[in-house]
């Protein structure tokens, strides 16, 4: 069963970090993404939001790290992220906002 997901509820955030923006340089923008998107409704997202061609997505699962603070125990929750790679001539400035 797949849920319909609106294109704000897709992506959740830009990851602004210094991998992200080296592969800023070959054209490419990393986002967070819902767990149960799939690479059609990230690309039909990222066109409709930004106004932009979108070639490929690749997506990838970070699994969360245990964490420890002050002996207790925690765990981060898994996230899901996309690599968009963007068409010649078009680019997202992520560090704007929507």
């Amino acid at each position: 069963m797949t849920v319909q997901l609106s294109h704000y509820d897709v992506i959740r955030s830009p990851v602004i970090t210094e991998k992200s923006t080296i592969a800023a340089e070959q054209n490419k923008v990393v986002f967070n993404v819902a767990k149960s998107a799939t690479k059609p409704q990230i690309k039909a997202a990222v066109e409709a939001l930004f106004k932009v061609k979108v070639e490929k997505v690749n997506t990838l699962i970070r699994m969360g790290k245990v964490k420890r603070f002050k002996g207790f125990v925690g765990k981060q929750d898994d996230v899901k992220k996309a690599i968009v790679t963007l068409a010649e001539g078009h680019r997202i400035d992520v560090t704007t906002g929507l």
